[in-house]
C-alpha cells in the first residue's frame, strides 16, 4: 500500500466516491488516538486460497480508511486441545487478537458450514487469557466465498460465533458466489458488486471500530458480573472455556 497515495493500489475503487470515517464524531472522548488495529483470519490452505484473497483486498481497503491491519496465517496451526497453548502458532494467534480492537473473518463455506480451518482458529481463543479478554467488546466483521451460487451458512454461523466470543459484529456482510470467476490470475480481485460489497464491510467495520473501542467496557459491563468476585467470575469463564 503506497501510504502518500492509498488509492494507488485499489484501481476498483472510485476516488470521488471515498468517505474516509469522521473520527471526532465517532470517537469516545478518552479515545487511545492510534489507528484502529484490525486482525484478518482466513479459513484455507489451498495455494490459491479465496478467502486469503478476499481477506487480502480488505487489508488494502481497511488501510485505505486508516486502520493498521495484521494478518494471522493458519498453516501450521495445530488443532485445538492437541496441544498445550504455548504452541508458538497459538501463541503468535492469541498475541494478535490481544493487539486487534476488530477483526475480519473470511471463510469458504464446505459442506454447507465454515471450515474447520476457520473454525480452529476461533476455538483457539478462549473467552479469558489471564484477566484479558481478546474479544470481548471488539469490533467483528464476516464475510464467505462460495464455490457455486451465493450462501450465506458460513456467515451466519460465524455470527453466532462472534456473540458467543462476546464480539460486536457489525450489520454489513459479504458474500462471493462462484469466487473462482471473480479474480484476476495475479489474485487481485475484478470490479463488480461483489467487491463494492467487500468495501461496504470495510468501509463499516473501521467506523462502527472507532465508535465503540473507547467505549467497550461500557457497552459490555454486564450486572449478573459486577456482583460476581473475580475469583467467581474466572471460575465461571474457564469451565465455560473447556
Amino acid at each position: 500500500m503506497d501510504v502518500l497515495n492509498p488509492l494507488a493500489d485499489l484501481p476498483n475503487v472510485q476516488s470521488e466516491k471515498v468517505m474516509v470515517p469522521d473520527v471526532p464524531f465517532l470517537a469516545a472522548p478518552d479515545d487511545p488516538g492510534h489507528p484502529p488495529r484490525i486482525l484478518l483470519l482466513h479459513g484455507s490452505l489451498r495455494e490459491r486460497s479465496y478467502s486469503r484473497l478476499v481477506a487480502e483486498e480488505s487489508a488494502r481497503l481497511l488501510q485505505l480508511y486508516g486502520a493498521q491491519t495484521r494478518s494471522f496465517d493458519p498453516a501450521g496451526l495445530p488443532l485445538p486441545d492437541s496441544c498445550e497453548p504455548d504452541h508458538p502458532k497459538v501463541a503468535e494467534l492469541r498475541d494478535l487478537a490481544i493487539w486487534s480492537e476488530g477483526m475480519v473473518w473470511v471463510s469458504p463455506e464446505r459442506h454447507g458450514a465454515m471450515t474447520g480451518i476457520m473454525k480452529a482458529q476461533i476455538d483457539w481463543l478462549p473467552l479469558s487469557l489471564g484477566g484479558v479478554r481478546p474479544t470481548q467488546g471488539k469490533t467483528l466483521a464476516v464475510m464467505q466465498v462460495s464455490g457455486g451460487s451465493q450462501s450465506f451458512n458460513a456467515i451466519n454461523q460465524m455470527r453466532i460465533l462472534g456473540r458467543w466470543m462476546r464480539m460486536v459484529t457489525i450489520p454489513n456482510q459479504s458474500s462471493v458466489a462462484k469466487a473462482f470467476t471473480e479474480f484476476e490470475e495475479d489474485g487481485r480481485m475484478k470490479p463488480s458488486a461483489y467487491y463494492d460489497r467487500i468495501v461496504d464491510v470495510t468501509e463499516e467495520l473501521v467506523r462502527f471500530t472507532w465508535m465503540i473501542r473507547g467505549r467497550s467496557q461500557y457497552l459490555v459491563s454486564r450486572y449478573s458480573e459486577r456482583v460476581e468476585t473475580a475469583e467467581q467470575t474466572s471460575t465461571r469463564v474457564n469451565q465455560r472455556s473447556l
